[in-house]
């Protein structure tokens, strides 16, 4: 097992936690530039750590009353379902085009978070409901289809929706627990290799660095410091692989 992976990613569940994002963005490119193949490894160990970061920081979350819990089992619902969907389709396609998807909507998602744009009026019960099916559905597809858990979506979309954003944090890790537990257990089946002193060190690593920085985020942050956080994030990471692994590759 390689030491220095498990504690990267003490660091990156640390940052991701506080963003309601499990991670999975990070981890995958990571994993994949030491080495481990994108689809049989890279991917269901990233998908795995996603789960692990949100599910621990949801808990939290859930005990400090930050979550919006109609719209986040609505999301989580729907994503549940739509991802194995988008896990089946990810087969037929090349890893440069899955890497270029994975990059572009990252940046799109760093870009809508900075820009800040929320409606004037909150959404009406039905507005939510209607959201969380339809956004839950999508989502879940395209979290399925580049191995993502969605929070990078999810966050946005119910920001731009008129909920703050240290509740959509707060609710984003609640619904991409189900999408990530999918997305899991299908590339598990279908594709993955466990290499198990690996995944067993970075899950540890991982549930520690979540533990801490939902603690953290629960307590000092506030929403416009975690949708700066949030937006400085991705766009790194969307810089990162579009010339490392798209125009260098």
């Amino acid at each position: 097992m390689l030491i220095e992976i498990p504690v990267i990613f003490f660091f990156i569940a640390f940052v991701f936690s506080m963003l309601g994002m499990g991670g999975s963005q990070v981890y995958i490119p990571v994993l994949f530039w030491f080495g481990l193949d994108f689809k049989t490894a890279a991917i269901p160990l990233g998908m795995l750590l996603n789960v692990v970061n949100s599910s621990s920081a949801a808990v939290t979350y859930a005990r400090k009353r930050l979550i919006d819990w109609r719209i986040g089992l609505l999301f989580g619902i729907t994503m549940l379902i739509a991802a194995p969907i988008g896990t089946l389709a990810n087969h037929f396609l090349s890893t440069k085009l899955l890497i270029l998807f994975f990059a572009l909507f990252t940046a799109v998602s760093g870009v809508l978070m900075w820009i800040g744009w929320q409606p004037k009026q909150p959404l009406t019960t039905k507005r939510r409901t209607v959201l969380g099916l339809a956004g839950g559905s999508g989502l879940g597809f395209l979290a399925g289809l580049i191995g993502r858990g969605g929070g990078s979506f999810v966050v946005p979309l119910l920001y731009m929706a008129g909920i703050s954003a240290k509740t959509a944090a707060a609710t984003s890790a609640l619904a991409i627990t189900f999408s990530g537990v999918s997305s899991f257990l299908s590339h598990l089946a279908t594709a993955a290799k466990p290499d198990w002193p690996l995944w067993g060190g970075c899950v540890v690593a991982v549930f520690l660095g979540s533990q801490l920085g939902s603690h953290v985020m629960a307590a000092k942050l506030k929403s416009g410091a975690v949708k700066k956080i949030f937006a400085i994030v991705l766009l790194a990471i969307a810089t990162i692989l579009i010339v490392k692994d798209i125009i260098l590759a």
